[in-house]
């Protein structure tokens, strides 16, 4: 996570519902992390060539870019609605909204959408901004699924890899700034063998088997503790494939938190199947840590 003095909660706003929603998201985030909250909207039509400004025939305060202005001033007013005192500045940039958002993340700490945009079909339950910029931000990318459950713990998803360890120490972070319970999961199935040549054994010994993910998640979380005193810590191992165990888990939780990429995932799937089956299924906020803290 970019911890640079000052660095902005950056949220992308295209005037739907789940952007206010995302907006109030985020300025509760920069306010817990006592940061400025920078507001942006992806103004794509000047790369489209389409008249952008006032026509002298239309209709005053017409023009798409005065309704671009619109919108973010009212995003601007939600955040300050949400969380009076933050520091919020409002920016309209000529750019696709994904191109945009993932340009802002090298210098953000956060980068802050909804779940679905203006334009998004029904039935896509996360829209190609949200996988997009989760995919290659440079920064923890929160996205606006569910409901927080403000009673809930931050939960975690644990697999072992370098990026789960850094989701471990973002999620313990994020549990520390809400005084919230931290919840790490892991889930694991029996290895199978995939075929000819494959010397794994078909049939292991489930209480070996416990043991060894057991060890894997008690690695994950060594030094936590010390590092974390004031945040509380439980732990649960689950005979389940990961996606349904965390999905099961985001439930009661304020937020999930995930690596984007685990074990075993393909280089080239730049969000791992893990990361994206919880941002379609996900009943809290979603984040998602790219590269190590």
């Amino acid at each position: 996570m970019n911890s640079a003095n000052g660095a902005a909660v950056v949220v992308g706003v295209d005037g739907s519902e789940p952007a206010l929603r995302a907006v109030r998201l985020a300025a509760a985030e920069a306010a817990r992390r006592h940061r400025p909250l920078r507001v942006v909207h992806g103004f794509i039509w000047p790369l489209l060539h389409v008249p952008v400004n006032q026509l002298a025939e239309g209709p005053p305060g017409g023009g798409l870019r005065r309704q671009a202005q619109e919108l973010v001033a009212e995003a601007v007013a939600a955040a300050e609605a949400a969380a009076p005192g933050l520091r919020i500045s409002g920016e309209i940039i000529d750019g696709e909204a994904s191109a945009v958002l993932i340009g802002e993340s090298p210098t953000a700490t956060m980068i802050v959408l909804g779940d679905r945009g203006l334009g998004g079909f029904a039935a896509l339950v996360v829209g190609s901004v949200a996988i997009q910029v989760a995919s290659y931000a440079d920064c923890p990318v929160l996205v606006g699924r569910g409901e927080e459950h403000a009673a809930g713990p931050v939960v975690v998803g644990v697999d072992g890899s370098a990026l789960s360890r850094a989701a471990v120490e973002f999620a313990a972070e994020e549990a520390a700034v809400r005084g919230a319970r931290l919840h790490a999961v892991h889930a694991y199935t029996h290895p199978a063998s995939g075929g000819p040549g494959d010397m794994q054994p078909l049939v292991y010994e489930e209480n070996q088997l416990r043991g060894e993910e057991e060890r894997v998640l008690a690695e994950s979380l060594t030094g936590l503790t010390e590092r974390y005193p004031e945040v509380p810590v439980t732990r649960a191992v689950v005979h389940a494939r990961p996606v349904a165990a965390l999905t099961e888990a985001s439930r009661e939780a304020q937020l999930l938190v995930v690596g984007s990429q685990g074990r075993g995932e393909l280089r080239e799937l730049l969000l791992g199947s893990v990361s994206h089956g919880v941002l379609h299924r996900a009943a809290c906020p979603v984040a998602v840590i790219r590269s190590p803290a």
